[in-house]
């Protein structure tokens, strides 16, 4: 009986993360599915690889000598088979991220990478959600309030929110300071839906009564709308600031509301053998690093 190579990869993932869970967000299957390719990896070879707590799995003596002996094979396999498959295609890179971020930092940035790189094709894929990423892409850009679990992550910069709306309605509210809040629609993404709150508590503001919250499933929906004049929005800094310079919006108040939203790249864990993924990680951290994107 032949071993499936996808039961080995599961056993090798999960033996680095000892958790099932985690090894399934990984290889883009369902906890349940990696269990069951692991049992019957362990039925196959009539032994016991993991030793299942209630909560937790960890290695038996004999799964990790299985695995000391097994994932070198498995890692140069995978490299080997990357190696063949792009040979016989142009090289190729789908990157999957929040749509905002693309809008406002990567595509202004992109013709830069494609100028220097004009033998390597790109495919962009925006998502919507926090922490979305997209179960195609070789790497993924993604928001998370932690860092992601995943094979390897680079931190790339922490954003912050500003108050912030459109020179009209700015020239009526600035006077009447923090009232303005309470007479004047608030804007923000759902995907933070206390946000204005934790702003207002950061200021001490005790009577902060907001006359209406209106959210949005996009944050180009939320800037959009500050420009339109529709009310006050929180917008992040720093992917907002061609929104400033441009004057298409104004900062309302200085106070900034930090938080543990950070943009991290995720680098998949079969790419060490293609040199453009490789090449094209390095240049998206240098290139949206907080450095970079602050000088």
């Amino acid at each position: 009986m032949q071993t499936p190579i996808r039961g080995l990869r599961s056993f090798c993932v999960a033996s680095k993360c000892l958790s099932f869970k985690h090894a399934a967000s990984q290889l883009f299957l369902t906890p349940s599915a990696v269990s069951h390719q692991i049992k019957q990896l362990e039925a196959q070879l009539g032994l016991t690889l993991f030793k299942r707590n209630t909560r937790s799995i960890e290695l038996t003596r004999v799964g990790k000598q299985f695995y000391q002996s097994i994932h070198p094979i498995v890692h140069q396999l995978e490299e080997t088979i990357a190696d063949f498959s792009h040979k016989q295609e142009n090289k190729s890179i789908v990157i999957s991220l929040p749509e905002f971020f693309a809008s406002e930092l990567f595509i202004p940035k992109l013709s830069e990478w494609s100028a220097n790189n004009p033998n390597i094709n790109l495919q962009l894929e925006t998502v919507k959600a926090k922490n979305d990423a997209s179960q195609t892409a070789d790497l993924s850009i993604v928001l998370a309030s932690g860092q992601p679990n995943a094979s390897i992550v680079q931190p790339l910069f922490p954003i912050s929110y500003v108050p912030a709306c459109n020179k009209q309605l700015y020239k009526k509210l600035k006077v009447q300071g923090f009232d303005a809040l309470k007479n004047t629609p608030l804007l923000l993404h759902r995907a933070r839906p206390w946000s204005w709150h934790q702003w207002a508590n950061n200021l001490d503001l005790a009577d902060f009564d907001p006359k209406q919250i209106i959210q949005f499933d996009s944050m180009y929906g939320v800037a959009r709308a500050a420009q339109q004049g529709m009310g006050i929005a929180l917008v992040p800094l720093p992917m907002s600031k061609s929104w400033f310079s441009e004057e298409l919006l104004v900062k309302l108040f200085d106070q900034e509301l930090n938080t543990k939203d950070r943009y991290y790249l995720i680098q998949h864990e079969n790419m060490a053998a293609r040199a453009e993924l490789n090449l094209f990680a390095s240049w998206v951290s240098s290139t949206f690093s907080i450095e970079a994107l602050y000088a």
